[in-house]
């Protein structure tokens, strides 16, 4: 269980920097990409890997906060929801830089958080 507990880690990370650094490549012209979007789901479903794994398999000797699992979650689920919504509107010709900023801004929020809190 240790490897695909790495191997969700190591996925979760390629996530992240698929989303942030796609969001500081066109941090000049906000825009989401489809490796945005991509990056953004990956990090919810190997977070949620993650988080399954760690409560439930005993030899991984892991025992997530609840409290910052729970905010990150809800972090994670607003940003996959802005880049979902700012990448449907680019396709329709109606982008809005607010929302690719703000999935952009979040997603830094959840490394912080992430690295942060003890």
């Amino acid at each position: 269980m240790k490897v695909l507990y790495d191997l969700a880690l190591m996925m979760h990370l390629l996530g992240m920097a698929a989303l942030v650094g796609g969001w500081l490549a066109v941090l000049a012209q906000p825009r989401v990409s489809a490796l945005m979007v991509w990056g953004a789901r990956l990090q919810l479903i190997t977070g949620i890997i993650m988080v399954g794994l760690g409560e439930g398999v005993a030899s991984l000797d892991l025992m997530p906060d609840r409290n910052k699992v729970g905010l990150k979650l809800l972090i994670a689920l607003a940003v996959v929801a802005l880049a979902e919504i700012a990448r449907g509107r680019e396709k329709r010709g109606e982008g809005e830089a607010w929302l690719v900023n703000t999935a952009g801004y979040l997603a830094v929020l959840n490394v912080v958080i992430a690295v942060a809190w003890g």
